[in-house]
């Protein structure tokens, strides 16, 4: 991306993980960063620290996305003045259980913070991106919301209805220039995937190993600053190979 200005990307979770390979990679290609999180101060600060240290202004916002108010309270003025030209989506937790044993509030603080958030915030944005009539919204979702995991219906349920309601939003505004579409990481290096057996999920995995960050990043990368696009409505999984 080249412009005289610099455009903004409002990063949805991304203090750690891919949220925060996303603001490095997308300060790289010339945005200035919005970056919101929920209580990770300091990382969010180390963030800030290295987008800064590429010459990209970056705020950090701290609120919770799964309470409507709150967002609204942190979002509306600002991007009422300057929209962001692009949008991404990447706040998400896990509450894993199998189902019989799964309670009322794992399910709900998935599905409120997962799925509610990206209502919350996309239909926080969206009025001043349909103004400016230009614009990218990336919602990162997962491999989960594809294919189902055993233990994650919360999380499975909430990633496939992100799908479901970027892809609809992408028959809405794609007449205002407006490119939505999913990212679908499978089983990345970061701090939710900590825990997990690493030699038998390798062997379920047609390129033997975990994903990085920067691998969903680049591909995000190119969703957002790509001038030449005519990808829209597309979920594009970053998995090795996990799901085809």
């Amino acid at each position: 991306m080249t412009s005289s200005e610099p455009l903004t990307a409002l990063i949805v979770g991304g203090s750690r993980g891919i949220g925060r390979a996303t603001a490095i990679r997308l300060a790289e290609s010339g945005f200035d960063i919005w970056l919101t999180y929920r209580s990770s101060h300091e990382a969010a600060e180390r963030v800030k620290a290295e987008v800064e240290n590429r010459g990209r202004r970056c705020e950090c916002l701290a609120f919770d996305i799964s309470d409507h108010d709150a967002v609204e309270a942190a979002l509306r003025e600002r991007v009422e003045k300057t929209p962001p030209y692009a949008v991404v989506f990447n706040a998400g937790i896990t509450r894993d259980n199998l189902f019989v044993w799964m309670t009322r509030q794992e399910w709900d603080a998935v599905i409120r913070t997962d799925l509610d958030g990206f209502f919350n915030v996309t239909s926080t944005v969206l009025f001043s991106m349909l103004a400016q009539k230009k614009g990218r919204i990336v919602a990162v979702s997962s491999v989960s919301g594809q294919t189902g995991r055993a233990g994650q219906a919360n999380y499975a349920a909430a990633k496939a209805g992100m799908i479901g309601a970027a892809k609809s939003l992408a028959r809405e505004v794609g007449k205002r220039n407006i490119c939505v579409n999913v990212v679908a990481p499978g089983v990345i290096e970061t701090d939710m995937t900590a825990g997990m057996p690493r030699e038998e999920i390798n062997a379920m995995i047609p390129m033997q190993r975990f994903g990085t960050a920067e691998e969903v990043a680049a591909v995000i990368d190119f969703l957002c600053s790509e001038k030449h696009m005519y990808i829209h409505g597309q979920v594009i999984g970053v998995n090795g190979g996990l799901a085809m």
